[in-house]
């Protein structure tokens, strides 16, 4: 199983003392040092399913030229009119998704383009699963533009951390062309992710639904032409 480069401290950082722990215990034949090792090692091991990065459909197979996909894996907490207040400004439709402390939180582009904006605020760290925390938490908004087709497109996304999640990784940045399905950062814990797409755009998810990163449509742009 591959593990994202962020999560190794977080993997190894349990296995040290939980040696010490288990030498502890073989030195002096007790079984206390032993029997607090395991709590450690079982951390280590949640932590290693936390930052694991699976390889998606995306990966092997191209997606379709007008299909936005989910950028996480995760419940979608919104599909179609914006929460007031959240979108960029504009006209858009919001597809929002919900990370669970136990969903992979790799995040991949959903669509295609060169990110023409990259913008990082802080803020609160609310439950992700507040309709507060799309304005109020720490966020990182990324905005991408394709001119491949007979028209340009925009598409906007951001990373929004959560109660648990302290932190965000982006590895884009502006200039950069990103594919859809890319991988292009991670947040650490809880947390939520939200994908702005043009009313043109038909949203083919609904609220509740189990979404995986890389995978699952959730937007589709009109046939080229």
């Amino acid at each position: 199983m591959r593990i994202d480069p962020a999560g190794w401290p977080f993997v190894t950082g349990p296995l040290a003392p939980a040696a010490l722990l288990a030498a502890g215990a073989r030195a002096t034949g007790r079984r206390w040092p032993r029997l607090a090792a395991w709590p450690l090692l079982a951390l280590s091991a949640y932590m290693a399913l936390f930052f694991r990065d699976p390889d998606r459909q995306c990966d092997s197979t191209p997606p379709g030229p007008d299909d936005v996909l989910s950028p996480a894996d995760g419940v979608v907490m919104v599909a179609g009119e914006p929460q007031p207040g959240v979108a960029p400004d504009g006209d858009w439709q919001q597809v929002s998704v919900f990370l669970s402390v136990v969903d992979v939180h790799v995040n991949r582009a959903p669509y295609r383009g060169e990110v023409v904006e990259s913008s990082y605020r802080k803020g609160s760290f609310l439950a992700a699963y507040r309709k507060e925390s799309a304005h109020r938490n720490e966020r990182s908004e990324i905005r991408l533009h394709d001119t491949t087709g007979p028209a340009p497109r925009t598409v906007v996304f951001r990373q929004i951390v959560g109660v648990l999640a302290r932190r965000i990784v982006t590895r884009t940045g502006p200039g950069q062309s990103l594919a859809t399905g890319e991988r292009m950062g991670l947040m650490k814990f809880g947390s939520r992710m939200d994908v702005f797409v043009p009313p043109e755009c038909t949203i083919t998810v609904t609220k509740g639904q189990r979404v995986r990163g890389g995978e699952t449509v959730i937007a589709r742009w009109p046939a080229a032409g």
